[in-house]
């Protein structure tokens, strides 16, 4: 299928890993995005056409990814949205420049995803490394100034760990160190026993979820009471679970409003939908899908005549300014980043995210 295939029903991909270490925030980015869709098609759709959302479960797996993604394209999807993990999308990018399928709000942060800008890819989130910065300058603000650099040995730590030294040069602090653990055999626990000893006052902690909980509770049973801060890639109930009763008090960065707050558009109205549909309540990954959703929508909406096609819809985002209710996006053919929205969330003693 080319650019120029053209559907009834207007079929959007979403290949992430269901199954693996990302399965729990993958599952809930999706359902957020199948609670807006659901909501668009209740009302006639898009031009009197249905939204499908299909997903394919890559595992998080670059060869996974790929081969769903192609399977995905030979079936028509107009587009892919929501990717997980820097090592997946990057594996798209040829199936996204040969099909000439775009990718919207992957989420990832990944820097080496918008720098070249790529064509096929729109962002919505901001970047790992805006949210390092956050993550350190948040610390220094409480008065932390004895801060530790824990770091995933990938190109997804390296990325995020630029951002937080760059937070702390910006505020005149250096980290006390820098340190880097396998991502598949973490083996934190002499680490955490070394900054225990040293009286670090705070950890940033940069890696998968398996890992972040691996770290904290190898922390706390070193009997430090250090702060501990993560990204958003843990921001969601799974991650909070596995930390049992170490998850309080851990510090998580934010990409999007909080999910609780009806001062927000656009969280009023995915709060909304949820009660309707029986659900009491959101998580991050509920907010980031809902989000990315409403941005397809957006665009579809844009789309000149009855007939969308792949190409229709990239080019009514590039130069599309979009309000998704609170949260304004901008694209244009050079410029594709989206969002620079960060914030900080505390898990509170019943494993909520608190703002």
């Amino acid at each position: 299928m080319n650019g120029a295939f053209a559907q009834s029903t207007l079929r959007i991909g979403m290949v992430a890993g269901f199954s693996g270490p990302v399965a729990g925030i993958v599952q809930e980015s999706a359902e957020g995005a199948k609670l807006y869709f659901d909501s668009v098609n209740a009302q006639g759709g898009i031009k009197g056409q249905n939204i499908e959302l299909v997903t394919q479960d890559d595992k998080y797996d670059p060869a996974t990814a790929v081969a769903a993604a192609k399977s995905l394209a030979s079936q028509g999807v107009l587009a892919l949205m929501l990717s997980r993990g820097t090592g997946p999308t990057e594996a798209l990018l040829p199936v996204l420049k040969e099909n000439k399928l775009p990718l919207i709000a992957p989420a990832t942060g990944a820097i080496s995803l918008r720098e070249p800008v790529q064509p096929w890819v729109y962002h919505l989130r901001a970047s790992y490394q805006k949210e390092a910065e956050r993550a350190v300058k948040h610390l220094a603000g409480i008065g932390v100034k004895r801060i530790t650099i824990v770091q995933v040995n990938d190109p997804f730590g390296n990325d995020a760990g630029k951002g937080a030294i760059k937070g702390l040069d910006d505020i005149k602090l250096r980290a006390m160190s820098n340190l880097r653990f396998d991502r598949n055999k973490p083996d934190l626990a002499p680490t955490m026993q070394a900054i225990a000893k040293a009286g670090i006052e705070a950890v940033v902690l940069i890696g998968p979820a398996y890992a972040v909980v691996e770290g904290v509770q190898a922390l706390r049973a070193a009997g430090s009471t250090a702060h501990v801060a993560t990204l958003s890639n843990n921001a969601s109930a799974d991650f909070v679970k596995a930390l049992g009763n170490d998850s309080r008090g851990v510090i998580v960065t934010q990409l999007f409003p909080y999910e609780r707050s009806t001062a927000n558009l656009m969280v009023r109205e995915a709060l909304s939908l949820a009660k309707s549909a029986g659900r009491n309540e959101l998580t991050p990954a509920h907010v980031e899908g809902f989000a990315a959703a409403k941005l397809i929508v957006e665009a579809l909406k844009r789309t000149p005549g009855k007939e969308i096609s792949r190409d229709s819809l990239a080019k009514a985002l590039d130069g599309a300014r979009i309000d998704l209710g609170g949260l304004q996006v901008h694209y244009s053919e050079k410029e594709h980043s989206g969002l620079e929205y960060t914030d900080v969330s505390i898990v509170g003693e019943d494993g909520k995210f608190k703002r």
